[in-house]
């Protein structure tokens, strides 16, 4: 995991998070390496999706959004729609939730 400020490694379940000071690029080889095959996912806040975004390391998003307001907050992007020039985009409803699921794959 990208971070700032240096911190022990924790291992929850069987996944183990280490935090790196590095790029995006220098932190998904860490993590490519350490997956040993398997997929590798990106967790975060706003600044660190996008920074792989604008790396173009990423390959699969899948956001889910609920219909609630909490505040001011940074957002991920204005319409998901902008990113349709690097990824197909399928939106789909939960019924009977609220909950949109925004599903976009690179093309």
């Amino acid at each position: 995991m990208p971070a700032h400020h240096p911190r022990p490694s924790f291992t929850l379940d069987d996944t183990t998070f280490h935090f790196l000071d590095a790029t995006p690029a220098e932190a998904l080889a860490v993590a490519r390496d350490a997956a040993d095959g398997k997929d590798v996912r990106l967790g975060g806040g706003v600044h660190t999706v996008r920074e792989f975004l604008d790396a173009d390391l990423v390959d699969t998003i899948h956001v889910a959004m609920a219909p609630i307001e909490l505040g001011r907050g940074e957002r991920l992007w204005d319409s998901p729609e902008e990113l349709t020039t690097r990824f197909h985009l399928e939106t789909v409803a939960s019924p009977n939730s609220g909950i949109i699921h925004h599903l976009l794959w690179r093309r």
